[in-house]
């Protein structure tokens, strides 16, 4: 396998990353969507910043019940009363990255 193969490859992963990105921005730059479906689409974000705040608190097991990460629930606290404050993404970020780094320094 020569390097010029494995250059194709990676161009290759990059193109086909890039076009379901920008793919449906080009799309719909021209068209109008009906206020329900903004709606709609306006919830994804939250959706999956949902799923990925789950993901991160909880130990998933085959054949076991979803177990609890408590250092990281911990530091949930304090980011959300920043959030709940502030309103302001980096800093709900960096409280709960600091958060975790103590506890996990502590613990």
């Amino acid at each position: 396998m020569s390097n010029q193969y494995f250059l194709l490859v990676i161009l290759g992963c990059g193109v086909v990353t890039w076009i379901p990105r920008i793919l449906p921005f080009v799309l719909t730059r021209t068209m109008v969507l009906p206020p329900l479906f903004e709606k709609f689409l306006s919830y994804i974000p939250l959706t999956i910043l949902t799923a990925l705040l789950f993901q991160s608190l909880l130990v998933f097991e085959a054949g076991h019940l979803p177990g609890v990460k408590f250092p990281e629930v911990f530091a949930c606290v304090p980011a959300l009363i920043v959030g709940i404050r502030t309103n302001d993404l980096m800093k709900i970020v960096i409280t709960g990255v600091v958060s975790v780094a103590l506890l996990r320094l502590i613990f």
